[in-house]
């Protein structure tokens, strides 16, 4: 009893000290829980959105592949052809805004795509960045590549060392299509008036890719420039004409409606014979950057550095028609067929309306300036080193 008397006296504050502690702990322990519960249950941050950002000038940056790669459209190279700004084209970098867009490694992607083939499938803006890829791969490789055609493509070559196939199928409308001419049994379109013009089967998938679905494990789609081309479908001369299940639609539909029937029919078509987890890729429209007229009317693209966000607009504003509207009213038709399928949307359109700068041009060789596709190396070295990230962050989250 004296010792514990003579604790208390010893020891006055020490039932104070004992509280303290306790508090102190038990505020630690409620912190610590409360920021375990915090990080489980808070959202992960948003997927960064790569299409809208800037263009910044990046000296050290160089092309993964050189322009004397054989698989280049003579048209499209830029290098050969002494187009002024050639050089600086690969050097500016596209920068998000609130992420990075790393540059693809060439020997990477092949080693992790060993035993893969990866299909394209679309018109001559897609060829475009096939070619890209392609170059992009061989320039990294050791050579040994197999130059074939398979699943009816129009190019497709094997990397044999890695086993890895890339083919480009050609189609234009995705839907099959021919020429239509009237008969002397006065069918439904002649009674209406209809001599000649295209026949379109919006269901029936263009035989140049039909075989791809069941050999790719990748794919790349896209189709809209030749929706709007009255150079290749006049509309009084030699008009689209469509067909569902070997009949004429009636009333005829304008060529956006064909459009837009056209994808209601490929779109479950492709999702419901693709090989089994095949990652299906849709890209979006690929812009024009006419200036003073349309291609026919004396446009031209003679700048030498990307446009500002203002001249973009001015150029590309559905609410202005503006000269090149045709991107963003083609990517309303596309957005729409695509909502709720499982394809991953490769939106390029936007960071592409800068880059006035980047087509051929006069040094395309034709008639008229090509405002339409891209130098290689180019913009569409871009392209690939977003597809490859998406495609990336899809299998990543498969594993």
């Amino acid at each position: 009893m004296a010792t514990r008397e003579a604790a208390k006296k010893k020891f006055p504050l020490f039932p104070l000290f004992s509280l303290l502690c306790f508090t102190s702990i038990f505020l630690l322990l409620s912190q610590y829980t409360t920021t375990l519960h915090t990080h489980r249950t808070s959202p992960a941050p948003a997927t960064c959105d790569y299409s809208h950002g800037a263009w910044i000038p990046h000296p050290a940056r160089t092309p993964s592949y050189h322009h004397t790669c054989k698989e280049i459209f003579k048209g499209w190279n830029c290098l050969s052809a002494n187009k002024s700004n050639a050089a600086a084209l690969a050097t500016w970098r596209w920068q998000p805004r609130h992420c990075d867009l790393p540059q693809f490694d060439p020997l990477h992607f092949l080693r992790a795509r060993a035993h893969s083939t990866i299909g394209f499938v679309g018109d001559s803006l897609n060829r475009n960045m096939f070619v890209s890829l392609f170059c992009a791969l061989k320039a990294a490789s050791d050579g040994h590549v197999k130059k074939w055609r398979p699943a009816g493509a129009d190019r497709g070559f094997t990397f044999l060392t890695y086993n890895l196939t890339i083919a480009y199928h050609r189609t234009n409308l995705l839907a099959r299509y021919g020429r239509w001419s009237a008969t002397d049994d006065g069918g439904a379109l002649e009674t209406l008036g209809f001599r000649e013009g295209f026949r379109v089967d919006v269901d029936v998938p263009e035989s140049t890719w039909a075989q791809a679905l069941s050999f790719h494990d990748i794919l790349i789609f896209n189709t809209g420039h030749w929706w709007w081309a009255p150079s290749k479908f006049d509309p009084t001369k030699s008009p689209m004409l469509f067909f569902k299940k070997g009949q004429p639609v009636i009333p005829p539909l304008r060529p956006d409606q064909g459009l837009d029937m056209v994808l209601k029919h490929m779109i479950p078509y492709v999702e419901e014979n693709a090989r089994p987890g095949a990652v299906k890729f849709f890209r979006t429209q690929s812009p024009r950057h006419f200036e003073g007229g349309d291609w026919d009317q004396g446009g031209s693209c003679q700048r030498d550095r990307p446009l500002a966000v203002e001249q973009v607009e001015e150029l590309f504003s559905v609410k202005n028609n503006g000269t090149n509207v045709e991107a963003r009213l083609v990517n309303e038709h596309l957005y729409k067929a695509l909502k709720g399928s499982s394809f991953i949307i490769l939106d390029i359109t936007h960071l592409s309306e800068f880059r006035a700068d980047a087509h051929p041009a006069s040094a395309g060789g034709k008639k008229h300036d090509d405002c339409m596709h891209w130098c290689l190396p180019g913009i569409t070295d871009t392209w690939n080193d977003l597809f490859i990230e998406l495609l990336n962050r899809k299998i990543k989250g498969r594993s």
